[in-house]
Order: structure tokens, then sequence, then C-alpha cells
């Protein structure tokens, strides 16, 4: 494989380039006429324009792209995430076109992206699955009769698609009929499949993912897990590896169960088992996605493996170099997703021209990103801009590193979600690890972030006092004072 197209833009083009040119393979980027100063276009060794900044009009130009293929003599095409990664028609367009796609098959993209018939599938490999049914369920009778069966609250939940559309949580039963409706037309405007169904709502869960890559040659190995529980409208901020409650025993049950949806998919290349995780500790299949997952660094800082590179490996038709056994845990890793948004203002997106942009440059800290100063963030696309990950040799000290890069890294021009980032490392609960898909619900408010503020305040007067009245050297417990010496220094 001499030449590969990024099917994406942003920082997952940034990433893709960057490991093709260690492999020594070319890089061609597309771009939107919205990109065009893009880093991505400005790294890759060939550049076209696919297109007017809406995405349906170029980075959904799946013709366009697979003529740009043929006429520039491209061997692969890796679809990052999003746009037409996890699309199968596009996976067998670009197969008939005679061009490698570094991904799974249209078949296993297909089956796992119905979470209906993918809950069907695993569940003959023996695979949890949350108590409810795994078809679609249009008669109101039927549905009030499975929620009656698996008790309230239920999550009615679209078969089709992802980040939060078209699902409901219902607690009382009379609202069951008209939230089932909103969900069904949620669905269908989202993802042109009305089809739901029913399941338990797990009232406290933590969302737990493996990470997985399978070769063409009957090998699949588990890379350990992602905690995944910090999200905002079911989509993730703030992302670990290794979680903090997995013990060895559940990590092996939960790694076993995702190489099973592998085999039960015939899976190939890397992939992610995505399970909900409740408060007793009993696991639950969530979905798959099949693709690279966008916080896939924590994964690659605690196993020393380019996750990449395995994948051009892997669409090149090599065998994995390794065995179950050879995956390790070195360390500790955690990322922040900056995105352009409010997150005081219930995490409103926003747009803007970043004015300054320094970040941290720690040897512990990676940061996958696209912009730079004069950037200007568009409306069009995610409003995600960087990934800001840090690298500990143990929990506390991934934490406290966090923060010291939080609080060295500057940007101006855009709201960002830096200062949640600095919040949720300070705060008890995530620094304890007790906490789930709930801690920006229970925590996250303007008391919250008031009172932890005025700790940091009074933490810095102390601090001032003793040392430069007293001339006292002092040492302030935990992060409080790793957060004031850097934001002051």
């Amino acid at each position: 494989m001499n030449k590969i197209l990024i099917a994406n833009r942003g920082e997952i083009a940034v990433r893709v380039i960057k490991t093709c040119q260690k492999m020594g393979i070319s890089t061609v980027a597309i771009y939107s006429e919205a990109d065009r100063n893009s880093k991505h276009v400005q790294l890759a060794d060939e550049a076209f324009c696919v297109g007017p900044a809406a995405s349906i009009e170029s980075y959904l130009q799946a013709e366009k792209i697979i003529q740009i293929c043929k006429d520039n003599h491209v061997d692969g095409i890796h679809p990052g995430y999003g746009f037409l990664s996890e699309n199968a028609n596009f996976v067998k367009a670009v197969q008939k076109a005679g061009i490698t796609f570094i991904g799974p098959s249209a078949a296993a993209i297909d089956l796992m992206g119905s979470k209906i018939a993918s809950k069907q599938a695993v569940e003959k490999y023996g695979v949890p699955l949350v108590p409810g049914i795994n078809h679609a369920v249009e008669d109101i009778t039927e549905a009030a009769d499975v929620a009656n069966q698996i008790g309230y609250p239920v999550l009615v939940k679209a078969s089709a698609g992802g980040g939060g559309k078209g699902m409901r949580i219902v607690h009382d039963p009379q609202d069951l009929e008209s939230q089932m409706r909103t969900a069904q037309s949620e669905a269908q405007s989202a993802f042109g499949d009305r089809s739901v169904f029913i399941e338990k709502f797990v009232t406290k869960p933590r969302h737990i993912e493996i990470q997985l890559i399978a070769d063409n040659h009957g090998n699949v190995v588990y890379l350990l897990e992602r905690e995944c529980s910090i999200q905002r409208r079911h989509q993730k901020l703030v992302e670990e590896a290794p979680s903090a409650v997995l013990t060895p025993a559940l990590r092996k049950a939960m790694g076993e169960a995702a190489v099973n949806v592998a085999k039960a998919c015939n899976y190939s290349g890397a992939g992610t088992v995505e399970f909900l995780l409740d408060a007793d500790h009993q696991f639950y299949f969530l979905e798959m996605n099949t693709r690279l997952q966008v916080e896939h660094p924590v994964t690659e800082l605690i196993t020393g493996l380019d996750l990449v590179a395995e994948q051009i490996k892997v669409a090149r038709n090599e065998p994995l170099e390794y065995v179950q056994e050879d995956i390790k845990a070195h360390g500790h890793a955690i990322e922040l997703r900056l995105t352009a948004e409010e997150p005081e203002n219930n995490f409103v997106p926003a747009i803007g021209t970043i004015e300054k942009y320094q970040p941290p440059q720690e040897d512990w800290v990676r940061l996958d990103d696209f912009v730079y100063e004069g950037y200007e963030i568009p409306i069009f696309y995610d409003n995600m801009f960087a990934k800001l990950i840090v690298w500990g040799e143990d929990r506390t000290q991934a934490i406290q590193r966090m923060i010291v890069a939080c609080n060295q890294f500057v940007i101006k021009g855009v709201p960002t979600t830096l200062d949640f980032g600095r919040f949720v490392m300070q705060h008890p609960k995530f620094v304890d690890g007790d906490f789930d898909t709930n801690f920006i619900a229970q925590y996250y408010t303007p008391e919250a972030r008031a009172e932890q503020d005025a700790a940091i305040n009074k933490a810095a007067a102390l601090f001032t006092y003793l040392e430069f009245n007293e001339h006292k050297e002092v040492k302030i417990a935990q992060h409080a004072s790793t957060a004031w010496r850097q934001r002051n220094s």
C-alpha cells in the first residue's frame, strides 16, 4: 500500500497522515471549501477540494472521493470516524473500484450498525444484554407489556444511529406511548429508520468500552478498556484507560465478551465494543463501533501500539504480531476533548477565531489537533478541535498532570471545555473513581463550580501569605496547590 486517501477532516485526518508518514506511505487529503486552510491539507502530499462547506456536498460525496482515488492511483482509503466511516454502501463501492477500505467488511458494518440485529447476533455468543426486547416494536400494547415486565424506568431506543438521537427515558407508564412516538419520529428524521426497541434503563451506569483488533486470519485481541462515563448529551468529553473500577477478573470477562462480539460479525480491523456497567458491576452489551474511536489515544499510550498502523497492517492482510498475553497496561492515560462550546451554558456550541493558541510542552502530554492561531472554527462540522491527552505512571499522577496541562494551555478567542476539564480532574468523585454517566447533571452545577473556585482561591491566599510574608516554603495538599501554582506562575 503506497498511497492512502484520508476520507475525513480535522484532527483525525492529521492523525492518520502522521502515521502514514512514519510508515513511508504517501497521503492524499480531501477538503471542503471551508477547510481549505486546515492543517491536514497542509500536511498531506496531495490535496483535493471535494465541494462546498456542507458535509452533504463535500465529505459525504462518495463517488467524487472514489474518482479522486482512481485518478491519482490511490491504494487505500482510511475513513477516520464520522462521515462515511460506517457506511456499508461506501465500503462496497470502494472495494468495487479495486481500492482497499481500511476497516471492516460491509457486512460487519451493516450488522453492527443495527442495534437490534447486533443484539440478536451477539446473544448467540453468550454476550450479556440489558433486559428488554431485541426486535423492533410498533404496537404500544406490546411495548407496555415489555415495560411492565422489566420494570420502569425503561429506555426507548432507536435501532439505527447514535449520539443520543432517538432515545427517550420513560419513568411513568402514562408517558410511554408519547415518548415512543417521539423516539420513532426522531429516529426517522435522523437515520431514515423509525425502528425502536425497549430495554431496561440502567440508572447509574458507567460507560466502559473494550478496544479490540482483529486480522483476516482469525486472530482477535482485546486491547484493554477505556472509561468514558463523563458525557454530555450522550457524547463523551473525558476518557481514561484503564478504568478505576475494573478488577482483573472483570476486565478479562468484558474483554472475552468483546472478542465474542467480533466473532459474531466476523470482524476485521480496529473496533470498539461498548458496555454499560451497573452499580453492582454487572455489564451489558451496548453496541459496537466499527471504526477507530475518538478516544483511541489513551489506549495507544498505555499499550504502546499505534492503532492506525495496526489498521493499515490488517488491511494489507498481515497477521497480528502479538497475542492476548502480550497486552499489558503501562501507566494511566486521560484524554480531554477540547471543543468550542460554553460548558457553563449547557455546553452550547460556539464558533469564532482562535486568537491565541499555546499548548503545553511537557513530554508526557500528547496533543491531537488541527488548529492554530488565526484559525476560524467553522459552523458546519463537529466542534471538537483538539484532544489533550496525558500519561502518568498511575491514575493519581495522570490526574495531576492533566490539571497542570489544562493550566498551561492558553486558548483565547473561543470558549472551550478547558476549564470544565480542570473542574472534573479536581472533583472528589472523579478523583475517587466514584462516578457514572450522570456526573455532569449531578455535579457540574453553578454552585459546585463556585465552591471549587473558592477553595482554589483560599489555597492561593494561604500560599501567598505563608511563602511571601513569612518566607516559608509550603506544600498545600493534593491538586488545589498544583492548580493555583500553574494558574499564577
